[in-house]
Formats: structure tokens, sequence, C-alpha cells
């Protein structure tokens, strides 16, 4: 006749009481049922106090000598199911400590024309509590300038709208910080990552099933033809940040984890994106940086100089300086003329 008995995690915990089978032995399933990744069970021995296992033999566990009798038998779990369920832990402690954070503005880019404010916050609050939504228009005409604000109660929820895109009035739209809510002082840090030395045997589902452990993920990019690389995109730009320069192991490769930005532009792309940065002997080898996001030409502080223009020849691709007397200097030669 089938008898329960006695099961807990821990000994100091209340026990649950689950069935043996007719023959007296309990199956590992029965266990693992009310208790997931158990992989066995153990008592303190009432003459000794200490610890013993009870005997497992194909996935079924044998009484005791005395029978099972009124112990409470703890739950064995192995080490690496133990490690997990730390990590578990920690994570869950990281969500919490995320979810006091506060919250910010966040940007919602590619609006339709047609959607107004009351659309805006009806779409968002299927996420969470919104306290503040804004469509930016035009000030003569009153038209929408394609995109608003949005600002939610909880981190959290923050956190999960800037992890997918957002189909609003028919159209796809993307939200996320603004840029001004970087520090001023720091570049805008990405986040993407690159993940170099890939093999072809990696799929999308498996690299944002592994990189999920570390944030919340919202895009896999792996090229086609195969290249040997992919690209990963967090919610949270502190989570790439945090990555990059690790080597991590994915199904028994190393591969390395870096910016997925590149480094720096080239000086044509600098000057066609309105800025440009170059260091320069100046005149009479003084030194100078040049720096400006002028239209036409680009003013540089050379030394102790006044400020010259760089012009960039398009057809040429060649930079000429223009000093305070109007003279067109190339770099190279040194020669100049009049304008």
């Amino acid at each position: 006749m089938a008898e329960y008995i006695r099961v807990a995690e821990e000994e100091s915990e209340e026990p649950m009481e689950i069935p043996s089978e007719d023959d007296g032995t309990v199956l590992l399933s029965t266990v693992t049922a009310q208790f997931p990744g158990a992989c066995g069970l153990r008592y303190r021995n009432p003459d000794n106090q200490c610890m013993r296992g009870v005997r497992l033999v194909e996935g079924i566990l044998h009484a005791p000598d005395n029978g099972w009798g009124n112990l409470v038998y703890v739950v064995n779990y192995p080490k690496d199911n133990k490690r997990k369920m730390d990590e578990i832990d920690a994570s869950s402690a990281v969500k919490v400590k995320r979810a006091v954070q506060k919250t910010s503005d966040l940007i919602v880019l590619g609006l339709p024309w047609k959607t107004t404010e009351q659309d805006l916050k009806d779409y968002f609050s299927t996420f969470g509590e919104v306290i503040m939504v804004q469509v930016k228009r035009d000030t003569k005409t009153g038209n929408s300038k394609g995109f608003g604000f949005v600002r939610f109660t909880e981190y959290e929820t923050q956190v999960k709208a800037m992890s997918q895109r957002h189909m609003i009035d028919g159209r796809w739209c993307d939200c996320k910080l603004p840029n001004s809510k970087q520090n001023a002082d720091e570049p805008l840090r990405s986040r993407k990552v690159f993940v170099g030395r890939c093999t072809e045997d990696m799929s999308t589902d498996e690299l944002r099933q592994f990189f999920a452990q570390f944030g919340d993920v919202t895009d896999v990019f792996i090229p086609k033809p195969f290249r040997a690389f992919a690209f990963v995109t967090f919610a949270d730009d502190q989570v790439a940040q945090s990555l990059c320069g690790e080597d991590l192991i994915i199904k028994g490769v190393s591969v390395h984890i870096s910016n997925a930005e590149p480094k720096h532009l080239n000086a044509r792309q600098q000057i066609d994106r309105g800025r440009y940065s170059v260091n320069t002997g100046g005149f009479g080898n003084q030194g100078g940086t040049c720096q400006s996001q002028m239209s036409g030409g680009i003013i540089l502080q050379m030394g102790t100089h006044l400020p010259v223009e760089m012009y960039f020849l398009k057809k040429t691709s060649m930079a000429l300086f223009k000093n305070e007397q109007g003279i067109l200097i190339s770099p190279r030669s040194g020669k100049g003329r009049w304008q």
C-alpha cells in the first residue's frame, strides 16, 4: 500500500508529503515534479545526527532499512544547478535594483503625421503607467514633426518599451533615450556589440538565448554569406559596454566581444557630417587643432594665429587652408595663391 513521505528543500522548511509506490519505493520523477532539478534525497540519522543519502537505482529511491518513517527527507541538487539558482537570485536582485532607478523621457521616432498625443498615450499605456506624452509640432503650421516623447512611471516598463520596435497607426516606430541624455563630455555609448570568431553552427536564436543572461536582447544579426562574426543589440547600453573586451565561451568556442561602433571616421566622412578634427604643426610649428561645424569651410585655430579656413575640394579630394591674408595653402607643398 502506498504511503506518503515528508520532503523539504531544507531541514528548517515546512515539508511536503509526496506519495510512494505500491512496493514502498519513491520515483525520482515524483520528487522532481515538486522540486525541479532534484537529483536525490538525504536524511539525518537519528542515532548519530549525521546526514545519510537515500539509495537511488535507475531513477528509483529505496527506503532506508527501517522504512521511510516520520523523518523529513531533504532534497539534493546538483552543484551546477545550485550555482544557476544563485545566478538567478543575483539576476533578480539586479532587476529589483533597476526597478527603483529613475525613468527618463524617451524619444519616439517615425511617428505618422496623424498620430495625436492621445493616440500615443493609449498605445504606450499597454506597457505600463504613462505620466507624460508629447508630439512635437511645427510652431507655425501646427503639423507633427514625426516624433514625440513619452515617460513611464516604472523603470522596468521603460526598458521593456526600448527593447522592441512599435507599430503605431500602421507605421514602425523606434523608442529610445534621446542623445541629449548622454553626458556631453562622454561619447555616445552604443547598445550594439560585435561578436567575433563565430562559427557557422551558431544560429541567431542560440546567440539570443546566450546573451539574454546578461540583459534584454533586442536584435541579433548574422551576416549572409557567413563572415565569422555577428552583432547583438541590448536594450541597455550599460550591459553592452560591460561586455566589451570580454572573451566568452559559446558552444565550446571562444568568441571576442567588442564595440560595434567604428572607433574613428576618415577626414572626408567627418567633413560630410559637419565636423573635423586634425592635429597639425600650424604656422611656425606652433601646433593647433581644428574643430567646427560650419558649412562651406572649417574654422581652424592654429596656435596663437588668427582663425583660418580649410576647404575640402571634392573633385580632387584635397584639403586647402586659407590663412589670414586670404591665401589658399596646400598642407603638403606650402604654396598658395590669392583669392
